[in-house]
């Protein structure tokens, strides 16, 4: 048999616990939240990328003794947003060859060239060129690739010797 005094030590511990529980519960409620601030950042530097498509001329024949001969091509420019650019061609790589009066040089022992121009409009009449000749295209940045188109002409002469005729070009772009 239980007796009284058992029975009260056994309920002061049944409150005690319950009181406990009790005592966490409020407590857990009570818990308070503190904070902190950080920066996130990203700086954006003038930047650009650039890529040249080539320009083919194709095939001439006797035709080119009157006929001239144009094709185009694209450069393709990406500048940061608000970037003001500057993409200058210079005279390529033939001997003798100018901004004003470019050439394509023959392979081998062929010395021959053939003359050609690289424009920057439509009409043919702006020739793309840099500091020592004609006018680099200038632009403000987009962010995002822009197509440049590149016009080019290989006016009548007289026919040269049967070759391959090549110049490369550089792009230069000033930002």
């Amino acid at each position: 048999m239980i007796s009284k005094r058992t029975f009260s030590a056994l309920s002061a511990g049944a409150v005690f616990a319950a009181s406990a529980a009790i005592g966490l519960a409020s407590f857990s409620a009570q818990a308070t939240n503190k904070t902190a601030t950080f920066l996130v950042s990203l700086s954006v530097l003038s930047d650009c990328a650039i890529s040249a498509n080539p320009l083919a001329f194709g095939n001439a024949n006797s035709a080119l003794a009157t006929s001239a001969i144009t094709q185009n091509t694209s450069l393709s420019v990406t500048y940061t947003t608000g970037t003001t650019y500057s993409v200058a061609l210079d005279k390529g790589t033939t001997l003798g060859s100018l901004v004003t009066g470019r050439l394509l040089a023959g392979t081998g022992s062929n010395a021959s060239t053939v003359q050609y121009q690289l424009y920057s409009n439509t009409g043919l009449s702006t020739i793309w060129g840099d500091a020592t000749g004609g006018t680099p295209v200038t632009g403000t940045g987009t962010g995002s690739a822009v197509s440049i188109p590149v016009y080019g002409v290989v006016p009548a002469q007289p026919i040269p010797v049967v070759d391959t005729y090549t110049a490369t070009e550089t792009a230069t772009i000033t930002f």
